[in-house]
């Protein structure tokens, strides 16, 4: 029998290295092998039977031209965090893709209460997921803490600078960044910072199993970001045992839960400074930080996401085929 042919749009592939890429390999390595994949920029009208369409703004032309070809009732769209705290506010094509797609996928639990009442009956939690990795044993010497985020405005890497200037008088933390300078500004201030502070090193941007291996070996990864639709990096930093610190955003609050201890005011790199010396001063934080992200990592298990990515696919091949429909919702830009 012939296997359905699953369209994934990404905004970003390989080279880019980035949350969608991962994303977009990682369902078609899920999927396999009940359905055939095809991982493209944007869509030519080729054959295929469903679509997922990541990135509401930046794939909303290659939903919009399936929608309008083949019906919607085998699209679903998939929101990043600009999507749900920006750009579905402002942008029209997203807007537009959003009311036709038949199912939106979040990747974090907080995610449908950014979508307008009308649509919520269309949403989904999918939680993104990674393979397992032990914990490591690490030293006691020190506490290394790491951000992993491309240097761009989004990942609020001025944040992690300035506690990294705070906690200059302190030798037993240390601070490494993973991350391309997509700024130009922003890496100017990285390179500023590692030459002013023998504790922070900038490492630029690695590939993803090397990431993940500084992940594996840090006291804690540092997530400073001012909008996330669900990050990958958090749930592989949970899955190697890692705890983290995270601003305190719908995104990083619908990956680790109400209750999480370290979070963080957005931008408030006292706090974070703070946070950081506890880790190292306090010796019950570290492990109470762990044990609450221990609670959450079956979420992320690959298996789980897994099987509600194939249900979602089974689900939209037997959707009956419907037109598209003019939708007028009122968006809430508040």
């Amino acid at each position: 029998m012939k296997r359905p042919h699953v369209l994934i749009i990404s905004p970003a592939l390989a080279e880019a290295n980035n949350g969608n890429w991962q994303t977009a390999w990682r369902w078609s390595r899920l999927l396999h092998p009940l359905f055939r994949t095809t991982i493209a920029s944007q869509w030519q009208g080729e054959a295929a039977d469903v679509m997922l369409a990541l990135h509401a703004r930046k794939s909303a032309d290659a939903a919009l031209a399936w929608a309008q070809a083949k019906g919607a009732a085998q699209l679903a769209v998939v929101l990043t965090g600009t999507d749900l705290y920006r750009d579905i506010q402002t942008d029209l094509s997203a807007q537009r893709a959003l009311q036709l797609a038949a199912q939106l996928v979040l990747l974090q639990e907080r995610g449908p209460q950014a979508l307008p009442q009308a649509l919520r009956h269309k949403a989904q939690v999918i939680f993104q997921s990674a393979p397992r990795r032990a914990t490591l044993n690490k030293t006691d010497r020190h506490l290394r803490a790491l951000m992993v985020g491309h240097l761009r405005d989004e990942k609020d890497p001025l944040t992690y600078l300035r506690a990294a200037a705070r906690l200059a008088i302190r030798p037993d933390i240390y601070l490494d960044h993973i991350g391309a300078a997509l700024d130009p500004a922003l890496g100017q201030a990285a390179q500023l910072a590692a030459s002013c502070y023998s504790h922070y090193r900038w490492l630029g941007g690695l590939p993803h199993a090397q990431t993940r291996s500084h992940l594996q070996r840090a006291h804690l990864l540092v997530h400073p970001s001012k909008m996330e639709g669900g990050a990958q990096v958090i749930l592989e930093a949970v899955q190697s045992g890692t705890p983290v610190l995270a601003s305190r955003i719908d995104g990083n609050v619908g990956m680790l839960g109400p209750d999480y201890a370290g979070y963080f005011a957005l931008g408030d790199d006292d706090a974070l400074a703070a946070l950081l010396q506890r880790c190292r001063d306090d010796a019950d934080f570290l492990p109470l930080l762990r044990q609450q992200c221990e609670a959450r990592a079956y979420l992320f298990e690959p298996q789980r996401e897994q099987t509600l990515l194939r249900q979602l696919v089974t689900a939209l091949l037997a959707a009956r085929v419907a037109e598209p429909h003019n939708l007028t919702l009122q968006w809430n830009t508040t």
